[in-house]
């Protein structure tokens, strides 16, 4: 094997598979209906968004936190602040599922089903935009959101680079998840689909560009180090590629990139 088989197998490992999608699609109807019956399917918008829309999602086997962003959409004529509805998903939790699939995470309540979590995030919309409870204000206040508006600009980056805009992601992903979540997962994307990947062909091209790009501007130290590590074993990776020395290049990127069955 070779260093860009080692990232194309890998990459291809952290798709979900048709089981787990299965397992996501069945949880959600069963969400849904639940949520339905709780409030009425008048007084609320259901809506799925975040990196299991834009096909960037990790399973779980690579990444401990990876979970369904799900938004429920309440109205809210009243002009009710965000611990108003962050109570009332939080009573229908109680009431709906065991208290061991329950996780509380301000302002948010996670649910742990099939093996794979949902953050129920609460939200209201008027004629300009949806908000959700705003991180600067404590989740005291909303803040305004195009929950989804990043998934075309991913797909059109993803599009006009041979496809390889979000397996490269994945690897990217992994390696953060793999390494106590360096950068915030989110940010992370916008970050690698907002760089340019100039002479970039394949796969391992997209994802030690991605590397070789990532900031430690206002990274602890700690962090920072783990950074520079990676960026470093991709340096010794290609010098060993230069040197016609494939296995031991391939031993070199594993150290980042861990075999994932």
């Amino acid at each position: 094997m070779s260093v860009l088989n080692h990232l194309k197998t890998t990459a291809s490992n952290l798709v979900l598979s048709d089981t787990e999608k299965s397992s996501i699609n069945t949880s959600i109807s069963t969400l849904r209906i639940r949520l339905n019956d709780w409030f009425g399917s008048s007084s609320i918008t259901q809506l799925k968004f975040g990196s299991s829309t834009r096909g960037t999602i990790l399973p779980r086997k690579a990444d401990q936190k990876s979970d369904i962003d799900y938004m429920i959409i309440f109205n809210n004529d009243a002009g009710y602040k965000p611990q108003t509805f962050i109570d009332r998903l939080r009573k229908f939790a109680q009431n709906k599922y065991n208290t061991s699939q329950i996780a509380q995470s301000h302002p948010t309540v996670v649910l742990s089903l099939n093996h794979i979590k949902f953050d129920l995030v609460p939200a209201y919309e008027d004629w300009w935009s949806k908000y959700i409870p705003a991180p600067k204000s404590d989740y005291t206040d909303w803040l305004s959101t195009s929950p989804n508006d990043f998934n075309k600009e991913l797909t059109d980056k993803n599009d006009s680079n041979y496809s390889l805009i979000k397996p490269m992601i994945r690897l990217v992903k992994y390696w953060n998840a793999q390494n106590g979540y360096v950068y915030d997962s989110y940010e992370l994307e916008k970050s690698l689909v907002a760089n340019g990947y100039w002479s970039c062909f394949n796969l391992k091209d997209y994802f030690f560009s991605a590397i070789d790009d990532l900031s430690t501007w206002n990274l602890p130290q700690y962090k920072t180090d783990k950074v520079e590590r990676a960026k470093r074993i991709v340096q010794d990776t290609k010098t060993y590629e230069q040197a016609d020395m494939a296995y031991q290049a391939e031993n070199e990127i594993k150290k980042i990139i861990p075999v994932l069955y």
